[in-house]
């Protein structure tokens, strides 16, 4: 039986590509290491993570970068936006509403992957 979802992998020619834009530019904290593969999240086992890794089938930029989308949440979509674009981050879709809730913007990661930072509002 399925329990929960635990986390995303996100496979590279080289996981040394992705890792600084991952760990540096959005602050995600390694907590696994080996041999290329890193996982990033939290210390605790409940919080899903994100693997990036050195993949031998994976070359080159993500030729359909709109088929998968890893999302982190903000809580403050206006202000990380801005950081992100002042650090030269490419982004394809600026901070939008999308009902009462919720607003998202969209980047691109150094291979093309698309990543979403989401931010909701008066959600409990």
């Amino acid at each position: 039986m399925i329990k929960k979802f635990a986390g995303v992998s996100i496979w590279s020619e080289d996981l040394h590509n992705l890792l600084p834009f991952y760990r540096d530019m959005l602050g995600l904290k390694v907590v696994h290491e080996s041999e290329g593969f890193v996982v990033l999240g939290e210390d605790q086992s409940d919080w899903p993570t994100l693997g990036l890794g050195t993949h031998s089938e994976v070359h080159g930029r993500n030729p359909d970068p709109a088929r998968h989308m890893v999302g982190f949440e903000t809580d403050d979509l206006t202000a990380e936006s801005q950081r992100l674009k002042e650090a030269g981050v490419e982004f394809i879709e600026e901070p939008t509403e999308y009902g009462a809730d919720m607003s998202i913007a969209t980047l691109k990661d150094p291979e093309g992957n698309l990543v979403q930072l989401w931010q909701y509002r008066g959600l409990s």
